[in-house]
């Protein structure tokens, strides 16, 4: 069976029955020292019919901060939210956490390699050796990774891909875990999915929310920019061309599975500034930290880019990174990393698609088809956001 063939299947195959997330089941996460973030919450639980109960604020200071250290998240951050979804009223019934503007973004790297300095010694001169040794072309790629570990290199993610694994036992804070919901059609019992309302400004983050909503009750209306084609590794790198085809995959789907008209850009050239009116849907790649000014948003749109460290500088309002760059210019929904991902933590575009065209709200569509936890990526909007309800 051919790709095409293949996805034309996948289109036309019913989606797995699932329990949709309910409003009762989000438990809210704003800075108590923030008027802003606590009034975002409200706000989100008044329109969402959230109970005020689900709020939970926590002391993080008056001057929101981006990031904040491995002890500080588990003292200020993973160990009060914890110790809430243990209470009786909450226990087993939560499966959503929302952050807000003013809770942190990042968890620092936990630098470890003063608790190991003999051992690095010790691996480095073994690394050394191997690294000369022609016989052994394993050795020093193995040696290498456990230095890193030792020294607390690559343990930095998102606070809310690490929030997902709260209710997990210990587990190595090297590099990433496997997303136990991808490809699942309901929840593991364990994984919490996690949803940010935050961008350039408290005012931002707020009218997601109201956007949302807006969508879902007069629909989701525009076009779909899909732009493939520009990695120059593709021809060599099977994973490079896997999201390539993917993104071509997705031009395809959407032409089946919605109404809004497709604009495919499939050659090395990027969209260009003002060449993207009425943008419902965008997905594409590849202009790191630099966004093209190419998109007239459409409310309620849907999308993201392909890149590394999109995530980045979330709250700085003139920033050129893309999530903050597509907030500030009218985008309800986005997600990128907070720092190098690399290229396969990302959900495969047609996946996440296909999974709101399913009628997965915005967050079971994230959690059902990303690969990872407790690694970089954020999932910014309101998690209940259902622009394809289903029919």
């Amino acid at each position: 069976m051919t790709s095409r063939l293949l996805l034309l299947f996948l289109i036309l195959l019913p989606s797995a029955p699932a329990f949709a997330l309910e409003p009762s089941e989000i438990l809210i996460i704003a800075n108590s020292d923030v008027p802003a973030s606590v009034e975002i919450a409200r706000k989100y639980s008044e329109l969402r019919k959230t109970p005020q109960q689900n709020i939970l604020a926590l002391n993080l200071g008056p001057d929101p901060q981006d990031e904040i250290d491995r002890a500080g998240y588990n003292a200020r951050i993973a160990n009060p939210v914890r110790t809430s979804l243990n209470k009786p009223e909450f226990r087993g019934k939560i499966r959503c956490l929302l952050t807000t503007w003013g809770v942190p973004l990042t968890i620092a790297a936990h630098d470890t390699a003063k608790e190991n300095v003999a051992e690095i010694a010790a691996l480095e001169k073994h690394l050394a050796a191997a690294s000369e040794d022609p016989n052994s072309p394993r050795a020093a790629p193995l040696l290498r990774s456990r230095i890193d570990r030792l020294k607390g290199k690559e343990t930095n993610a998102s606070v809310d891909s690490e929030l997902s694994m709260l209710l997990f036992d210990d587990y190595d804070l090297y590099r990433w875990q496997p997303n136990a919901l991808k490809d699942r059609p309901d929840s593991d019992g364990q994984t919490l999915m996690v949803c940010r309302l935050d961008g350039p400004t408290p005012e931002i983050a707020k009218a997601l929310i109201e956007k949302a909503i807006a969508a879902e009750r007069r629909g989701l209306d525009g076009t779909a920019y899909i732009d493939s084609g520009h990695s120059q590794q593709k021809e060599e790198n099977p994973v490079f061309a896997r999201y390539d085809r993917s993104l071509a995959d997705l031009a395809l789907l959407i032409k089946f599975r919605t109404d809004l008209p497709v604009e495919h850009e499939s050659t090395p050239a990027l969209f260009q500034p003002g060449s993207c009116p009425q943008a419902a849907l965008y997905c594409g790649w590849y202009s790191v930290r630099q966004y093209i000014d190419a998109f007239d948003f459409a409310p309620g749109a849907i999308g993201y880019h392909i890149a590394s460290f999109e995530a980045q500088q979330l709250r700085d309002p003139r920033s050129t990174r893309w999530c903050p760059a597509m907030l500030a210019h009218g985008i309800t929904a986005t997600l990128g990393p907070v720092d190098e991902p690399y290229l396969d933590s990302f959900p495969l575009p047609n996946d996440f698609f296909l999974a709101l065209f399913n009628g997965r709200p915005l967050v079971e569509a994230f959690y059902h088809t990303k690969p990872f936890n407790s690694w970089q990526l954020v999932l910014i909007g309101d998690p209940l956001y259902t622009p394809f309800p289903k029919h």
